[in-house]
């Protein structure tokens, strides 16, 4: 067996800073090196955290798995073609965001995250009659190169149409080419091909949700 690598806050350089990213050097051994690209200051950094810190680390951002319940009409998942820089093209995704300093912490600023998101993306407003909650509170994106996580978020929106839907919220960045709602049966066609309608391949985050979906798992309160 191995040795496992130890990763002190001394042996953290960092290599980039930028207004929205950084990149670390792990050097876990004398004349090793392992770059963690992270949206995190040096002192919330996720590499260097002991066990107990690891299990209270909060997420950067919310992805949240929309469900639409309209009057006479089955159930749909709610998604959009929003453009990914990375990709450079767009990309069949779920409403999503960073979650912002003065949202709060844990499950509280998880929801209020969602609820923004949902309304910014699509123009739904969560109303006493809606589901809205945690289905995980942090996984990681990819941490074989960025510690950078999401916390899931289901919510379950019962409408009587779907006229309240709109992209006019988009900010900076962002970018839409409007939305998919997807029956079971076409979200179940969307996961068995690995792409959407139009042959583009996706994010994981959409896979999960249309996983969530397709599962019936929304269904359980």
């Amino acid at each position: 067996m191995t040795k496992t690598p130890k990763i002190t806050r001394e042996c953290v350089k960092q290599l980039l800073e930028t207004k929205y990213i950084r990149v670390y050097d792990l050097q876990y051994e004398e004349g090793r090196h392992y770059y963690d690209v992270s949206r995190r200051p040096m002192d919330r950094l996720i590499a260097v955290k002991n066990a107990e810190e690891f299990r209270s680390v909060y997420a950067d951002a919310v992805t949240c798995i929309v469900i639409i319940e309209t009057e006479n009409e089955e159930p749909r998942l709610l998604l959009s073609y929003e453009f990914r820089y990375p990709a450079g093209r767009y990309l069949l995704s779920p409403p999503a965001g960073l979650i912002d300093p003065d949202d709060g912490i844990g499950e509280e600023a998880l929801l209020h995250t969602a609820r923004r998101e949902i309304r910014e993306e699509t123009g739904i407003v969560i109303r006493d009659t809606d589901s809205v909650r945690v289905v995980n509170p942090l996984v990681f994106s990819t941490p074989g190169m960025s510690d950078e996580s999401n916390a899931l978020v289901c919510a379950v929106i019962r409408a009587k149409d779907l006229s309240e839907l709109s992209q006019d919220g988009a900010e900076e960045t962002e970018h839409f080419d409007g939305f998919a709602l997807l029956t079971r049966e076409e979200a179940r066609k969307v996961l068995a091909d690995g792409c959407d309608a139009n042959g583009i391949p996706y994010s994981v985050y959409t896979w999960a949700a249309l996983v969530w979906f397709v599962s019936d798992l929304w269904k359980a309160e």
